[in-house]
């Protein structure tokens, strides 16, 4: 199936802005996430939800996305070809393939390759990403096999140079096409395009110089990463080829929800009940922060949705110095199922009021009293 528009993909337009992008995956992220969303198909919408956000939230990336769509997240994009060092790569490879050279380049099999990247996702709590940690990973990767050291000949013997094609790992073949007869250029079916031949193998790899096995890694988490975000290991993807550098590994950060508390970027938000008459009379409260419980005063005639701020009670700043706020709204319950002594006092209160044609209705007072309260508590927070 054909991939689908990365822009798309977040319901973003092509100009989004960085902070647009931001708020898209966040959203669409929290709907999908694999731990929340039970529906078949949610984990592939998340990945595929990642792996947009992962390209339009890098500006190289996005940039050469925008130029030329998937292709440029292809692993050999700027090869040969477009996005390449020369403009007329790819038409020199099918020379090549044609007329068995033009170009005169040509590839050495045997020389040194980085090995391929990897990619890990680490399951993080709500405060593990705020406060950061160390944590050991453990994944299969490819690595040189320790009995031929990577050679894939039998301990004590060495591969040889390919009788048939001489080290190159190609051969030219005579092919008859539409222009008359003409040589082609393939891999050596001899050594399969290694350029080597090996007589003995090692019986541990069976020739292949290379096994899977268990790696493990220490990985440093910054506080205040967030969901979705990379970090890039070097060095700690697959064993390169022919003594070559091994590849990157990068883990994705993929954080749980908090049950009590929402997060956008260093900020924290939290909605706090009170009472109307803690809200009326005023009060001294204590409020759960990731740092612990501290202190709240609400002052005296306090509305339901009135923001309180709680500076350097948030996240860790992941770029920067110091701690997010903390924002914590008021919500006013409305009272029910009040008992006669409750009615008494409301009533009393209404005539201290003056609002003494309530009185006189009182089942429409507690309902005007309710539809207040319940039109307050309707307010979004800010």
């Amino acid at each position: 199936m054909a991939k689908r528009d990365y822009y798309e993909v977040l319901g973003v337009e092509k100009t989004a802005t960085d902070d647009e992008l931001k708020k898209a995956y966040r959203k669409l992220s929290k709907k999908y996430h694999p731990d929340i969303n039970k529906e078949p198909d949610a984990e592939d919408k998340f990945k595929e939800i990642s792996e947009a956000f992962e390209v339009l939230s890098d500006s190289q990336k996005r940039a050469a996305y925008d130029q030329y769509g998937h292709a440029s997240t292809d692993p050999n994009f700027g090869a040969g070809g477009f996005g390449g060092g020369g403009s007329f790569g790819g038409f020199e490879d099918i020379f090549e393939s044609f007329f068995g050279g033009g170009s005169g380049r040509s590839s050495n099999p045997n020389a040194p390759r980085q090995g391929a990247d990897l990619q890990y996702t680490l399951d993080l709590t709500f405060n593990e990403a705020i406060f950061g940690l160390e944590k050991n990973i453990r994944y299969n990767r490819e690595d040189d096999c320790t009995t031929c050291n990577g050679t894939g000949a039998k301990p004590g013997t060495q591969p040889e140079t390919c009788s048939k094609c001489h080290g190159s790992g190609t051969i030219n073949v005579e092919r008859q096409t539409p222009l008359g007869r003409m040589m082609s250029r393939q891999a050596c079916d001899e050594c399969n395009g290694t350029g080597k031949t090996i007589k003995e193998k090692c019986t541990t790899c069976h020739g292949e110089g290379r096994m899977v096995k268990s790696h493990s890694v220490k990985v440093n988490v910054p506080a205040g990463v967030e969901d979705g975000q990379q970090m890039r290991l070097a060095g700690q993807g697959e064993a390169g080829f022919n003594g070559g550098p091994y590849g990157d590994l990068y883990v994705v950060f993929r954080v749980e929800e908090s049950p009590i508390f929402e997060r956008e970027g260093s900020e924290i938000y939290y909605e706090q009940t009170v009472s109307f008459v803690q809200a009326a009379l005023g009060d001294e409260i204590e409020v759960p922060t990731v740092h612990g419980r501290v202190k709240l005063k609400i002052p005296a005639g306090t509305q339901t949705g009135t923001s309180f701020r709680l500076k350097g009670k948030g996240a860790t700043k992941l770029r920067g110095s110091g701690n997010g706020d903390q924002r914590v709204t008021v919500v006013i319950e409305t009272p029910t199922d009040l008992n006669e002594d409750q009615k008494k006092a409301l009533r009393e209160f209404a005539v201290a009021s003056g609002d003494k044609a309530v009185i006189e209705q009182e089942e429409g007072f507690f309902d005007k009293m309710k539809d207040a309260f319940s039109s307050g508590n309707k307010k979004k927070r800010k």
